[in-house]
């Protein structure tokens, strides 16, 4: 049998030994990696290549919705958590497995039964996922964004406007661009609607940032931010932006 490679996250070590006391009996599956935190997480992600995540969703500096963000679509994932009926209405959907804490042994045989069903199949985007499974309520409040083993935390308050790119949105801030694996269509459903405006279909911008609206040639108008930065502005971007800036 192919050999399994395993991660596995909970910033509890107990949870994180309890996972490899259940794994013992299956010889074909490798612990490359225990990760206390959501950073360790990705740079092992990056650095092993695992077939397997146990992910915890409840930790400090990262969290598993934004450790998800940030690994490749094929890893299998099987969250382990105590996060609330919603989300786990979403990860089925999406057919990722999850674990409730506390768990049984024949749960967890379940999970990673499902779990080697999926290896080597595509997932949708994981920052797709992790948007779904974000509660109605709950809007995005900072951007994580993967480079090599680095990951950038942004607020979205820090964030001036951000730009399609066929599957992924540049995110602009500060003068500096992150390219992130995400479309923008997601991302104007997971920010607050009342900071971040869909001005054109290629553009959102922080309203905060707009200090005028110019028009650009016959029936087109451009948006003018803080830093002298021109967005185009699409008809129903105006009248969005209009009824905003009243």
């Amino acid at each position: 049998m192919k050999t399994v490679g395993a991660i596995i996250v909970d910033d509890e070590e107990l949870a994180r030994r309890l996972i490899c006391e259940m794994l013992a009996p299956h010889p074909e599956i490798e612990v490359l990696a225990e990760c206390a935190n959501g950073f360790e997480a990705v740079k092992a992600v990056t650095e092993r290549k695992p077939d397997l995540i146990f992910l915890d969703i409840q930790m400090p500096k990262l969290d598993g919705f934004e450790v998800l963000e940030l690994i490749g679509p094929d890893i299998a994932v099987i969250f382990v958590t105590a996060y609330d009926a919603y989300a786990m209405r979403a990860f089925d959907v999406h057919a990722v497995d999850y674990l409730l804490k506390p768990f049984s042994a024949e749960r967890f045989e379940a999970a990673l039964a499902r779990a080697r069903q999926r290896i080597g199949q595509k997932m949708p985007p994981p920052a797709e996922l992790a948007a779904a499974a974000r509660p109605p309520t709950q809007y995005l409040e900072r951007f994580v964004i993967r480079d090599g083993t680095r990951v950038h935390i942004i607020p979205a308050a820090k964030v001036d406007y951000l730009e399609a790119q066929d599957d992924y949105v540049a995110v602009h801030s500060g003068g500096k661009t992150y390219l992130k694996q995400q479309t923008i269509s997601s991302l104007e459903e997971a920010l607050d609607p009342s900071r971040f405006i869909r001005i054109h279909r290629s553009y959102m911008v922080n309203l905060e940032r707009v200090t005028k609206m110019e028009p650009y040639s016959k029936g087109s108008r451009v948006a003018v931010l803080s830093d002298g930065t021109q967005l185009p502005v699409s008809r129903a971007g105006y009248a969005r932006l209009t009824e905003l800036l009243k």
